[in-house]
């Protein structure tokens, strides 16, 4: 792979000169072509956005998400949809692969490996425009992605302009139109991705930038959020919880931008629409990590006269494996060998599916290249969580313990032994973690220790372990060997050599009070 950033650019440029051609005229007028029997393929990703963030998913700030939840309204969101990795670049890879992270190669922010077909070779072959704006170099390497547009966080507003969103869409629909072609386009807001809006995150990270970035149609006072149950609700954490819903807003309002330029084409009743997030929000117990609220997301399908409108689907699990095929079945095309997934298009045309009971997630690496292994297994009721890396000495560091949450966290735990406790569950984990999720969506409990449930762990572990043999995964022996640490110690060696780092930080080992281990230094 050609790693040269001019290179790159000058790739991207290339590969976006029809739409480049397009925005340099006049706002185009549509024309009614002929159209292909093929359905158009529209997928807009929100970047961060917690799965019960938007109001028809049950969020209960106010006007929240007006587009999203009307988006809803017109087609089916599912109650059990999970990507299957919550770190931005792996999670897009599974995407555009139907394969799981250790299969396809991107376990963190590594490009897939050039053996494995990609979504996009296989809608160009059969003749589909295929477009993409924001998040770009999140799929790799880009010769593995046949986009004939591309635009990329620096045009778009820092990928925060509903407008711009607009414009590209617009030109890009009008540019299928002209060819007389199915399209595929991904469109990727970057909110509710950090910085939020109104941090200082924010003023630091884009200084003289933040002209370019339009506030959203509506900003949040602290008065008008709820902080999520994951997280104590002390002032600084309420503080940046109505930061991050004001970027929340400002990603509804892209997706309004996008969904307006499909109604004014005459591309969208043969358009299928799927919206999802590529991960929890990038705060403790959510984001890199595979509890309920890292990787469950809010998934909606929208599809004139296929899906019926209003419909909410309450019974089938959907993950990130399942995109591809599922696309290339609604297209009429044939299966990619290889792919982990399988199509829920049955399931959005209504019909039940079989083997949709539970789903599969895994964590590898952080954008720090720090090594986490974790997997999991849920199903409606329980969620299983197997943490070979926990060893009570390696400290978990990630983005989410930036701004204010984690810090706040921190500061009151110094006087409060519940919130010092969930520090320390989160920097440290246990090996093993066992939630009643339908209960305990939060997992605040941890029932790995209670002999009530040893029978319903031991079955999920089982299960776990089976899939982590068919699939072929690198922490199978870890996971049979879990009650010895020698083993675990062991695979920890290779997820560090892996890693490319020299040395994982470890906690310091002189003597401290009970209550200070709590804290990293």
């Amino acid at each position: 792979m050609n790693t040269n950033p001019t290179s790159r650019r000058q790739l991207l440029r290339t590969m976006g000169m029809g739409a480049a051609m397009l925005a340099c005229r006049q706002v185009p007028v549509f024309a009614a072509g002929k159209q292909k029997k093929r359905p158009n393929i529209l997928l807009i990703t929100a970047d961060d956005m917690n799965c019960d963030s938007p109001g028809c998913f049950g969020g209960q700030t106010p006007d929240i998400t007006p587009n999203i939840d009307r988006l809803a309204s017109e087609g089916v969101r599912f109650t059990h949809a999970h990507i299957t990795i919550a770190v931005c670049q792996p999670s897009r890879s599974v995407l555009m692969t139907g394969r799981y992270p250790h299969r396809n190669g991107a376990e963190g922010f590594q490009p897939i490996n050039t053996s494995v077909t990609t979504l996009q070779e296989e809608l160009h072959k059969s003749g589909y425009l295929n477009g993409i704006l924001g998040k770009v170099k999140h799929l790799a390497p880009i010769e593995k992605f046949k986009w004939d547009m591309a635009r990329d966080v620096g045009e778009l507003g820092q990928g925060r302009s509903p407008k711009l969103y607009y414009k590209f869409a617009r030109d890009f629909f009008q540019q299928a139109v002209n060819n007389d072609q199915p399209f595929f386009l991904m469109a990727n807001s970057h909110d509710p991705h950090r910085p939020y809006h109104g941090s200082l995150q924010e003023k630091n990270k884009f200084k003289k930038m933040l002209k370019d970035i339009p506030a959203p149609s509506r900003v949040y006072r602290g008065e008008e959020v709820q902080v999520p149950g994951f997280l104590p609700d002390i002032p600084d954490v309420h503080k940046e919880i109505a930061q991050y819903y004001s970027s929340v807003r400002r990603c509804d309002d892209t997706v309004g931008e996008v969904m307006r330029a499909l109604s004014e084409s005459p591309l969208a009743e043969n358009t299928l629409t799927m919206f999802l997030s590529d991960n929890g929000i990038a705060l403790p117990f959510a984001k890199t990590n595979c509890y309920l609220h890292s990787t469950r997301t809010p998934w909606i399908a929208r599809w004139p006269g296929k899906i019926k409108p209003g419909t909410v689907d309450n019974l089938h699990f959907i993950s990130g494996i399942d995109f591809m095929p599922t696309v290339l079945d609604a297209a009429g095309l044939a299966q990619t060998k290889g792919m982990d997934g399988f199509s829920f298009l049955p399931t959005l045309l209504g019909k039940r599916q079989a083997n949709r009971d539970k789903v599969f997630t895994q964590h590898h690496q952080t954008s720090g290249r720090n090594r986490y292994p974790i997997r999991c297994i849920q199903n409606q009721k329980f969620g299983y969580i197997f943490n070979p890396w926990s060893d009570n000495e390696r400290v978990f560091k990630n983005e989410s313990q930036s701004g204010l949450t984690f810090k706040a966290m921190q500061a009151a735990a110094k006087t409060n032994p519940k919130i010092a406790a969930r520090v320390k569950l989160f920097q440290y984990r246990a090996v093993e973690e066992f939630y009643d999720f339908a209960n305990d969506p939060d997992a605040l409990h941890n029932l790995s220790k209670n002999p009530k449930y040893k029978k319903e762990l031991d079955k999920m572990r089982k299960e776990l372990l089976n899939w982590m043999e068919r699939t072929n995964d690198s922490a199978f022996e870890a996971l049979e060997n879990h009650n010895s640490q020698e083993a675990l110690k062991k695979f920890m060696a290779e997820q560090d050599a892996k890693s490319g780092k020299k040395k994982i930080k470890k906690k310091k080992t002189k003597k401290r009070t009970s209550r200070n281990k709590l804290l990293t230094k």
